[in-house]
Parts: C-alpha cells; sequence; structure tokens
C-alpha cells in the first residue's frame, strides 16, 4: 500500500544515510537535498553513542554463547564478567547473527538497528485498521503516525529515530510489535475470537526486544477484559506470549527481584513544557504542540463517530499520566521518560485520524468519490511527508556519524595506536581514564569499550548494560577516582573524583593490569605516584597497574554480614574504607566465620592466616570456566569475577558473594573448578518455552486438521 510505503519508504531514505543533509529553499522544490553513498552499507564498525559499544554483544553470541550451546551466559569483557543476556534482550543481537551468515557484520548490524523504525509504518496501520477505521483512514493516520520517529526534541526515551541511534535499538524493535500485539487483540476482540496464538506469539517477540513495552501494552489492553469475550483474547495470549519467552523471562524475573543487578537509581523527569527542539523530557515539547492540537479534533471526532477507539485512548493517556505520577512519587525503578513514546505516538496517530477523517469528508462534497478520496488521501500524506521533511534538522547528521563507523573518523588512527598499542601487551584487564572530549572524536565515549571487540585477551571493566553487573557502581567508583572528569552515571553513589592512589588499591581487588590516560592531568599523577608507563603516545599513554592475581588466598578470616541492610549496601561502606580492604566480608559462609550485624563495620576483626608461603597457579579465566590449582587448601580464596548465582564449584566450597561484586570459595582439594551452569530458573524457563511451542503447534495442527475435515464435509 502507498501509504505505508510511502513513509516506508522516507525512513529508509534517511537511516541508510543516503541523504547527507535537508534544507528548505524558497524555490520549487522547496527542498534541498545533499546525497551521498548510503553509510549503512559500508562493512565498518558503528558509532555514536551506545550504540558504538552494542556492537559487541552479538558478537559475544556469535562467538561464545552459541557455539557452545547457550542462549543465556556469561562474558568477561566488561565488568569483571557479566551475566549475557538475563537483564537485557536476545532478539536483535539473534537476528544479527543470521544476517551475518550472509553479509558483513557491521552491515547486518546497522540493517538491524533499522528494522524497527521500518517497521513503525505497517504497525501503525495495522493497529489503526484493527481499531475498525476505514482503510483510506488508517493509511493517512499511518502515513502520519509512523511520522513520529522523526521528532528530535529528545533522542533516549525509545522508538524515534535519535533514540535509536543513541543505542535504543531494540526499544524500536518492540515498539513496533507492540502496536502490532494491541492490533490483534483489539481485532480478536471486535470480530469475537476466541484465541489466536498469533497474539502470544508476538507478544513473545516484543518481551525479547524489550520488556518496558511489554509492561506498557498488557496493561493497555486491560480495558479489553471489560469487553465480551475479552478475558478469552487476552488471558491465552499472555500465557502463551510469556511460556514462548519463558526461556529468558523466568530468569530475568528471578535475577532481578533477587537483587542481583544495579539499580541505576534513576531520577525522574518532571517537566510538562518544553522550550524548544533542545529541551529534553517533557510531555510536550514545542514540536508537538500543533500536533496535540489536531490530535484532540482526531480523539473527539472518533468518539462521536462511536468509533472504537478505547485501546488508542488509554494507549495515549495512561503513559503520560504514569509519566506525571512516577515524577509526583519519586519512583526510582522505571524511568518515566520510556512512558513517552506511547504518548507521542498516540498523539501523532489521533491526528492522523483527524486528518484522514477530514480528507473523507471533504471528498464527499466533490464529484467522483472514490478517486477524490485516494487524491485527498494522497495529499494529506504528502503534506505530512513535507511538513516532516522540514522539521528534519540533525537527524541525517547522526546517521551518517553512526554509519561512517569508527573508520570514518578523522581520529581513527589514534584509536587504533591505542588498540594495537594494548593488544600487543600480556593478557590482562583493561582501565581507562574516562574523557569525554577526546573519546567523542573517535565516535562516542563508549569507544573504549570495544578493546575486547578487537582484542582477544584484554578484557575491559567499563561496558554498556549498566544494570547487568554486580561490579558497575563499584567500577564507577574506580573511574571517578582515575579520571579528571568522571561520567558518574550511578546515582546515589559517594564519588571521589581524582583519587588516583585510591583508584589504584582498588584495581588490585578486579585484577586490572593496565591504566590508560588521555588527559595531561591523569597522566602526570599516573607518573608522580609511580606507575610504570609501558607505552607513551601523543595521544595516550598506558600504565601498568601493580601486580595482582585473578585468584587471592585470604590473609584474614572473612567476615559475614548477618544484618537486615541490603549487602550491596554494607559493600559500599566497606570499600569507601581503603585501609580494610584486605579483611574481606561476604553475604554467606560456613558457620566457623565471624558474623556482624552493622552496616557500617567493624570490617577488621577477622583472625589473621598463616598464608605467607601459600600460593595459586595455572590460573585460567574464560567465559563460563574458571581453573586454578593451589597450596592453599581449606583456605578461602577471593575470585576476581563478579558474583552471580550460576558460578558452581568443584574441588571447593562456595562460592559465596564477597565484598565488593566478587566471589569466595575454599578449596578443598589441590584443583579447583567454577563453572557458569544452568539452575532451575534457566531449566524451568526452557522447559516452559518447549511446552508453549508444543501447544502452539498442537494448536495450529488441530485448527488445519479441522478446517480439511470440514471442506471435506462439504464437498460430500
Amino acid at each position: 500500500m502507498l501509504a505505508v510505503a510511502l513513509p516506508t519508504a522516507l525512513i529508509a531514505l534517511v537511516m541508510a544515510g543516503l541523504i547527507a543533509r535537508v534544507s528548505p529553499q524558497d524555490a520549487f522544490p522547496f527542498f534541498n537535498f545533499e546525497f551521498h553513498w548510503p553509510s549503512i552499507l559500508l562493512a565498518n564498525t558503528p558509532t555514536g553513542g551506545d550504540m558504538g559499544a552494542h556492537v559487541v554483544l552479538p558478537q559475544v553470541l556469535r562467538d561464545s554463547l552459541l557455539p557452545s550451546g547457550r542462549l543465556l551466559g556469561w562474558s568477561s569483557d566488561w565488568y569483571a564478567g557479566y551475566p549475557v543476556f538475563y537483564f537485557y534482550f536476545p532478539l536483535p543481537a539473534l537476528f544479527t547473527v543470521l544476517l551475518d551468515v550472509f553479509i558483513p557484520y557491521g552491515v547486518a548490524f546497522k540493517v538491524v538497528t533499522v528494522l524497527g523504525l521500518l517497521a513503525m509504518p505497517a504497525a501503525a496501520y495495522f493497529l489503526v485498521r484493527a481499531i475498525g477505521f476505514d482503510r483510506r483512514v488508517a493509511a493517512i493516520a499511518a502515513a502520519f503516525g509512523s511520522m513520529f520517529v522523526f521528532m528530535e526534541s529528545f533522542s533516549i526515551f525509545g522508538a524515534n529515530i535519535k533514540s535509536t541511534l543513541a543505542g535504543e535499538f531494540a526499544f524500536s524493535w518492540s515498539f513496533a510489535l507492540s502496536l502490532v500485539y494491541l492490533g490483534i487483540v483489539v481485532r480478536n476482540v471486535r470480530e469475537g475470537r476466541r484465541f489466536s496464538p498469533l497474539a502470544g506469539v508476538v507478544l513473545a517477540l516484543t518481551a525479547l526486544s524489550h520488556i518496558v513495552t511489554t509492561i506498557v501494552v498488557v496493561v493497555v489492553s486491560l480495558p479489553l477484559l471489560l469487553r465480551r469475550g475479552g478475558g478469552s483474547a487476552l488471558l491465552p495470549s499472555w500465557i502463551i506470549g510469556f511460556g514462548l519467552a519463558a526461556f529468558w523471562a523466568v530468569s530475568v524475573f528471578v535475577r532481578t527481584f533477587g537483587g542481583l543487578n544495579t539499580d541505576m537509581g534513576w531520577t525522574p523527569l518532571t517537566g510538562i513544557r518544553g522550550a524548544g527542539l533542545s529541551n529534553v523530557g517533557t510531555p510536550f515539547p514545542n514540536e508537538l504542540i500543533p500536533i496535540v492540537a489536531l490530535a484532540v479534533i482526531g480523539a473527539v471526532w472518533s468518539l462521536l463517530r462511536r468509533e472504537d477507539v478505547a485501546v488508542l485512548l488509554t494507549m495515549t493517556l495512561l503513559p503520560f499520566f504514569g509519566y506525571l505520577l512516577i515524577a509526583e512519587q519519586g519512583w526510582t525503578i522505571l524511568y518515566n521518560a520510556r512512558l513517552l513514546p506511547y504518548w507521542f505516538m498516540g498523539v501523532y496517530l489521533f491526528a492522523g485520524i483527524a486528518v484522514g477523517l477530514a480528507a473523507m469528508r471533504l471528498a464527499r462534497w466533490l464529484p467522483n468519490r472514490n478517486e477524490n478520496r485516494v487524491v485527498g488521501g494522497l495529499l494529506a500524506i504528502g503534506l505530512t511527508l513535507a511538513i516532516t521533511i522540514v522539521g528534519v534538522h540533525d537527524i541525517p547528521g547522526w546517521v551518517n556519524w553512526n554509519y561512517q563507523g569508527y573508520e570514518g573518523k578523522a581520529a581513527y588512527p589514534e584509536l587504533e595506536r591505542l588498540v594495537a598499542s594494548v593488544d600487543e601487551l600480556p593478557p590482562g584487564r583493561v582501565m581507562w581514564e574516562y574523557n569525554k572530549e577526546v573519546q567523542d572524536q573517535y565516535g562516542t565515549p563508549m569507544a573504549l569499550m570495544l578493546i575486547p571487540y578487537w582484542s582477544e585477551e584484554h578484557d575491559t571493566m567499563e561496558g554498556v548494560f549498566f544494570e547487568s553487573s554486580l561490579t558497575t557502581p563499584f567500577h564507577f567508583l574506580n573511574q571517578a577516582e582515575m579520571s579528571k572528569s568522571p561520567s558518574q552515571p550511578v546515582r546515589g553513589l559517594t564519588y571521589r573524583p581524582f583519587a588516583l592512589e585510591r583508584g589504584v588499591e582498588h584495581s588490585k581487588l578486579f585484577n586490572i593490569s593496565y591504566y590508560v590516560t588521555q588527559s595531561e592531568e591523569m597522566t602526570e599523577e599516573a607518573n608522580r605516584i609511580g606507575l610504570d608507563p609501558l607505552v607513551v603516545d601523543e595521544a595516550f599513554s598506558v600504565f601498568a597497574l601493580p601486580d595482582t592475581t585473578a585468584v587471592e588466598v585470604a590473609r584474614y578470616v572473612p567476615m559475614v554480614y548477618a544484618g537486615e541492610e541490603s549487602f550491596s549496601d554494607v559493600a559500599l561502606n566497606w570499600y569507601d574504607e581503603i585501609d580494610t580492604l584486605d579483611r574481606w566480608i561476604t553475604a554467606d559462609g560456613p558457620p566457623a566465620w565471624p558474623r556482624f550485624d552493622d552496616m557500617l563495620g567493624p570490617y577488621d576483626e577477622g583472625r589473621p592466616l598463616e598464608t605467607a608461603s601459600e600460593s595459586v597457579y595455572n590460573i585460567e579465566v574464560d567465559d563460563h570456566r574458571i581453573y586454578f590449582e593451589t597450596t592453599a587448601i581449606g583456605i578461602p580464596h577471593l575470585v576476581k569475577t563478579s558474583y552471580f548465582p550460576n558460578w558452581e564449584a568443584t574441588g571447593a566450597e562456595g562460592p559465596y558473594r564477597a565484598a565488593p561484586s566478587l566471589m569466595i570459595v575454599i578449596p578443598t582439594q589441590e584443583e579447583v573448578l567454577l563453572e557458569f551452569n544452568n539452575t532451575w530458573t534457566e531449566n524451568v524457563g526452557m522447559l516452559l518455552t518447549l511446552a508453549s511451542l508444543a501447544f502452539a503447534g498442537w494448536w495450529v495442527y488441530r485448527r488445519r486438521l479441522l478446517r480439511r475435515r470440514n471442506k471435506a464435509r462439504s464437498e460430500v
């Protein structure tokens, strides 16, 4: 359909990087376009915001998880190790790996980032049509609604082009799928269908792309339960949807509520009215105001016509009031800005409905009614697209900045030298000074997160997916101590900027081998405290940090915290006491270990151990496996890998969760092996998914069999 094809083509042209710049002009054709070779087809490494680090995830899936028969697993690349896909969404990464079979990896990744946006016009059309509007009204509404993706007043909330380019492309996938899901269940209720496995499948795909959108559409669909047949249409879709996604969802729920991820402490936005395109974080940015006026007309007109817009109204208004409620209550668990894309899309759709209804009404007053309806519809679509083009300012530049990749930046030779210098060093963990001004020139401040992507034997402390690791807050405390201008993204922490000596002491806990500086101040400070410069370049320096090992023998008996406060909070207090970092504390342990219940300590009452002559050797740390040999049998060992309950020890007791975010084991024999294995959560999830697949397959087979029987009877 042309109405869907036109906005889809416009989105494709912009996202391909074919359009370098759009600028209005006074004479026909009124817009000046500058074109160049589409950057999406360049086989490079995409950059820009978080997107420049997200390229690591499909690589981990392709090279580590899938070869070992896993969809959920462990990676050593970031944060002293983190669980992969336990707190993030696997579907876009899976699709990237699939496309990588046929096209270069960089191109495959970029195509995947675009697909959610390309699906938006078709998804919007399907939803409006499912509500019951005439196909021409639905077409105009879809064209108008899909222009929401060109909004430039925000770049992180999700679903628009700017958010996608900032790294929120999984949200775009899920957002488009959520519109399709709503359309299916609305249609099923309107047509009296009792059950459709398709709704469950789409809901599962929605969840496997992003959890926030899934929560929103489930809540938004609740009013359908009040309709006749609503329960029989909705409830099975929820059951099948959860069942199909259970291989991932069960672990997410269990581990999240088990306190095994990092709470970022999101500060809710409180703005209502935007001051301009640069103003971020309001439901009413200036660019939306004219659209809101049309949307009010569309909503009122629809209600007067008795159109079935209850779900669309709920989708529009509930997120808006949810945004206000979260702001009012000060809740931090959900970033309220993530709700606004549904408000924006609803406003655009109702505005499009108003334009569509007006075009159809105008066509009635003119001769050759059918032809004029088509002409009127196309005119409305054309005006919508024209308005969008006029409003596009930054997007073409953002697209090309991202898709021309690291390799296309003027500073790439510097980045290449830095990575090559690290790659020539012996294997070891890397910490770098956060320097946004310099690292932005590479393509994104996250550029150095790709050291594991380009170097197989050098992990880094920092990555994206902040919520995924218990180590995250401790890393950013270290970053503040070892940076001139730290990022400090985790709220509620007591940062100590520019305290390199403290940072070096903290680095020993995480077995960090190398420290990269890019500012004159931090380079001078590293030299002043006596760090050994291994690489000195005009743009950076690489220093050796004091020798540590991946597994360390205890000098004191660990102490177990037995109080009521969160162990994470206790660990943060312990971590700040730099003089007692060798007095380890744990969340659990053998009865013989001393207990304390005050989160402020004391942390130094564990008795000394005679371990001077003991040693650990033959240490091997890989994804899903840690192996070492030791002479200190029966004595606690600190394993400097992030804790997660899926780690199982052979030849040792434990592992026990230890401050700051690591593991302690007590060897019972000389050889110790820790393996990252499935637990009951993964097994239950996989069984539920297999059962759901079997049920869906049986239902489809049964339906086809009944149709064949009915056809045979009718022929007789």
